[in-house]
């Protein structure tokens, strides 16, 4: 069972990360591949919500904790699509970029998961 809600999760998780990626695509031109970093950011502040739910309310459901914080979080967020999209910013000469992209995609997520699990 595990296995299963591990998969499903997955699955919606990348699909919800496919959905913000297009939507960005469409409104957004520009060089910081802004769909991987809102996903992640979303992905950190899905995963702070699923911690400080079952903290609060005491909830011992460790199935859908791991479906939700493995899967869907899992395959919400992306370190490999992250990786590529920066190291494409560096060999295109776009070094500001791909620094501010290291900078906002780690530095916020971090320090989102940081201050909202204290």
């Amino acid at each position: 069972m595990t296995y299963l809600l591990v998969f499903l999760g997955g699955g919606l998780g990348c699909l919800c990360r496919y959905v913000i990626s297009l939507l960005i695509s469409r409104f957004y031109i520009g060089v910081l591949p802004l769909g991987t970093l809102i996903s992640n950011i979303l992905s950190c502040l899905v995963l702070v919500g699923v911690v400080w739910l079952f903290g609060r309310f005491d909830l011992e459901n460790k199935l859908i904790q791991t479906g939700l914080l493995i899967g869907f979080c899992g395959g919400f967020s992306t370190f490999s699509t992250f990786s590529f999209e920066t190291v494409q910013l560096i060999k295109s000469g776009s070094h500001l970029a791909a620094a501010g992209n290291v900078i906002l995609s780690v530095g916020v997520c971090l320090i989102l998961i940081y201050k909202l699990t204290k």
